[in-house]
């Protein structure tokens, strides 16, 4: 059974950086597309970003294109999402999911796509 499990959430002001890992454990990492969701109270859970077992692919909501960037090291099983210039409205519980399968290209951006989903870590933007 593959666990993924995120850290690295917490407070920052407006324009700040965070960097969210995501480790995964129980499978074969360097198979999985991988992808990052948000859901902020009240609200559905929308796509973030995705990238490609490979690495040689990523894909980005339209919100955080040129803002936010996915990242894996295979090596270490973890993807990471960096986030610069970051505003009150990314403000979410970060979630990371893995995809069983998908070729050296494929990223996901719909969550019935992924298979494996963490728990999550909050990220808080004060303005």
């Amino acid at each position: 059974q593959v666990q993924l499990v995120e850290s690295g959430g917490g407070l920052v002001q407006a324009g700040g950086s965070l960097r969210i890992s995501c480790a995964a454990s129980g499978g074969t990492f360097s198979n999985y597309p991988m992808g990052w969701f948000r859901q902020a109270p009240g609200k559905e859970r929308e796509f973030v970003a995705a990238i490609s077992w490979s690495g040689g692919s990523t894909y980005y909501a339209a919100s955080v294109k040129g803002r936010f960037t996915i990242s894996r090291d295979n090596a270490k099983n973890t993807v990471y999402l960096q986030m610069n210039s970051l505003k009150p409205e990314d403000t979410a519980a970060y979630y990371c999911a893995a995809a069983r399968s998908g070729g050296y290209y494929y990223t996901a951006q719909y969550g019935f796509q992924y298979d494996y989903w963490g728990q999550g870590t909050q990220v808080t933007v004060s303005s």
